[in-house]
């Protein structure tokens, strides 16, 4: 019995040895014939003695045919978004601004090419893969395990020495163009919708509930940062060149740079060459490798300040302007919309770009029957940035903004000091109150499955669906008989609306769509207010008081509570069960202290980040400020503090502490 089982976990370790080979090396070490009687003698074998099964098998990379929905868990570190840079002016200003913040340290910089797919995360075990999660809102995202199996460019178990007893390492997951124009061409021949390009693509095949399926359309990953207690090195660049010795998949474009020019040498050569590249990229990605820096450099709301992206210019093509329609959005606002002969751009075809606002289409000059030139911004968002005046026919007429509102017929309104267009009749207005629905039931919101743009038009039609609210006295028997439905779609949305009731409270203030008030900025309220009858009672003053709050947001939402059609939905809403406050561990800790302080951060600091800092000004109650200004309460210093930054906070008598006298504030 012990010569099969040394035999299984041979068949296993040469089988992983050949992937890496050809999945990751691109240099395949063995036929096709004899890799596959190697799968299929350790297939019968497991079959035989299941005693010996191992979820890590590379048996199971084809995936089984069923699946449970995901589940969601939070990240141990959350995952922000970079900052982008258009132009090499720009890089080179991010690497004087980290120079500047590490007063004049010698640094380093990695640069690694920017993959068009889907974030991952990656969770290891004594060497094992124990969980793979999607990028989700950042702080928290779906357990794709089962699927992440599959992609045979990922190690299941480890190989070589030196791996951390726990660690996480993270990456893109993407889809070939091989693969990808083989599944757009298998669609199309069925006669389905066509995937727009490989991140799309991606991301919906990861999400798919059957692995099998997933193992299908042979998705790869590359793996670009590692995160943990006790890496094994003390750089970036280090680290990855040691996963790459464990099985990683590491793209050979990762390179060290020192100075600006050896960072501009790499962006001129990593934009001639992208074109070549097996997988899609829409840009480069600039790193700190010392780990100690970048420990110190910390983050902003919304990405670290040791890295940024660089995003390649955008292809251009011209083609002709069908017409002008105009989109009402949630919040009224009128969009302008290019409708445009197909034309192909940056691998996908493109029939319709955003002229944005009445201003912008006025300063292009857009006439009826134009040739346009369309670009994508970061190779993803059309856009349109001119005419070609020399293909214009004589007597065409400039394109005029539409006076009303094209779905309800009401005269619009301009928002003071802005230049958008805005119909009134918020409350009265079809793809107002159903975009404001299908916004309550995004992802990033209440995550309630099935209803879509057409589906929220429907129901708001049949008149099943005034506001959001009516969401939770829906039935299955008033949905299965609608076009389209049946009873299995009409039980995914009751099951969708169940599930939202356990929703965050964080998340249900940015479902409500309270003007101005996006993801981030929803969950600092929330953090800070604690529930739902504080945010509808504080003052704008007082809601001012909290990070990225300020006098139009504060305006914004004392408005919005302040109608009773609004304040009834969140009635509606919380007799549901909708949560309508922080869970008691999100508040535990949390402390007046700092009572509305505003806080300004410089320096490096030995005892705590500077993000840690952040985190503890905000769990205090305290604010944090990128500038110094007159309302600043305190400047935290720590060493190599900017002299201009110091001279400014004396010059208006700011009082200035360093971090053992903020630590007595807060009673530690």
């Amino acid at each position: 019995m012990d010569d099969i089982k040394d035999r299984i976990d041979t068949l296993r370790r040469e089988i992983e040895r050949h992937n890496h080979s050809y999945y990751v090396d691109n240099s395949p070490t063995v036929s096709d014939y004899d890799y596959d009687m190697m799968v299929k003698e350790l297939e019968a074998l497991e079959r035989e003695h299941p005693e010996y099964d191992d979820p890590l098998s590379p048996t199971h990379r084809v995936g089984s045919d069923i699946s449970a929905g995901f589940e969601q868990t939070a990240h141990i570190y959350p995952m922000l978004s970079l900052g982008n840079t258009y132009s090499i002016d720009e890089v080179d200003a991010w690497v004087d601004r980290i120079e500047g913040a590490l007063a004049g340290e010698r640094v380093e910089i990695v640069g690694e090419l920017k993959f068009d797919g889907t974030g991952i995360s990656l969770i290891y075990e004594h060497g094992r893969l124990v969980r793979a999660v999607t990028r989700g809102d950042g702080e928290k995202g779906d357990v794709v395990t089962d699927n992440v199996k599959t992609i045979r460019s990922i190690p299941l178990q480890l190989t070589g020495e030196g791996w951390p007893e726990r660690f996480e390492i993270r990456g893109e997951i993407v889809m070939p163009w091989a693969s990808f124009d083989r599944l757009n061409a298998e669609r199309e021949a069925r006669g389905e919708s066509l995937f727009a390009n490989p991140r799309n693509a991606a991301a919906g095949t990861l999400k798919l509930l059957n692995p099998a399926e997933v193992s299908r359309r042979g998705l790869d990953a590359y793996l670009y940062y590692m995160l943990g207690e006790n890496l094994p090195a003390d750089t970036h660049y280090a680290n990855m060149q040691l996963a790459r010795t464990w099985g990683f998949k590491v793209s050979d474009h990762m390179q060290l740079l020192h100075g600006m020019a050896e960072v501009d040498r790499y962006i001129a050569r990593c934009d001639a060459e992208r074109h070549d590249l097996p997988v899609a990229t829409d840009g480069l990605v600039f790193k700190v490798n010392s780990l100690r820096q970048q420990l110190n450099l910390g983050f902003t709301a919304k990405s670290p300040r040791w890295a940024v992206a660089y995003k390649f210019a955008a292809e251009r093509a011209l083609t002709r302007l069908r017409h002008v329609s105009f989109d009402v959005g949630r919040l009224g606002i009128i969009t302008p919309v290019a409708n445009l002969e197909p034309v192909l751009l940056s691998g996908t075809v493109v029939k319709r770009a955003s002229l944005h606002n009445e201003d912008i289409m006025r300063t292009l000059d857009i006439h009826d029957d134009d040739m346009l030139y369309v670009e994508k911004g970061g190779e993803i968002i059309p856009k349109i940035t001119g005419v070609d005046l020399s293909a214009r026919r004589d007597g065409s007429r400039p394109v005029e903004f539409v006076s009303h509102c094209p779905a309800c017929g009401s005269a619009l309104v301009r928002v003071e000091g802005e230049a958008a267009w805005v119909c009134p009749n918020k409350y009265g207005c079809a793809p107002q109150i159903a975009g404001r629905i299908e916004h309550f039931v995004s992802r990033r919101a209440m995550n309630i499955d099935g209803i879509g743009a057409e589906t929220a038009d429907l129901l708001c039609a049949m008149g099943r669906l005034k506001d959001y609210s009516d969401l939770y006295d829906l039935r299955v028997d008033d949905l299965q008989n609608l076009p389209g439905f049946g009873i299995t779609s009409a039980r995914r949305i009751i099951d969708g609306v169940r599930s939202s009731l356990e929703v965050p409270f964080e998340r249900v203030v940015f479902a409500l769509s309270i003007p101005f008030v996006g993801e981030t900025t929803a969950r600092k309220i929330a953090r800070t207010v604690g529930n739902i009858d504080n945010l509808m009672s504080w003052s704008a003053e007082r809601l001012e008081s909290i990070e990225d709050v300020g006098p139009r947001i504060a305006q914004s939402i004392v408005d919005f509570f302040a109608e009773p059609v609004n304040a009834n939905a969140v009635e509606r809403l919380r007799r549901a069960g909708v949560r309508m406050a922080m869970a008691e561990e999100s508040t535990e800790g949390r402390t007046d202290l700092l009572g509305g302080k505003s806080f300004v951060i410089s320096g490096v600091f030995s005892r705590h980040s500077r993000d840690e800092y952040k985190a503890l000004i905000e769990q205090n109650g305290g604010k944090n400020v990128s500038s110094i200004s007159k309302k600043t309460d305190y400047v935290l210093a720590g060493d190599n503090m900017g002299p201009a930054k110091l001279e400014k906070a004396r010059k208006l008598g700011i009082t200035i502490i360093d971090e053992n006298e903020f630590l007595r504030m807060i009673g530690e």
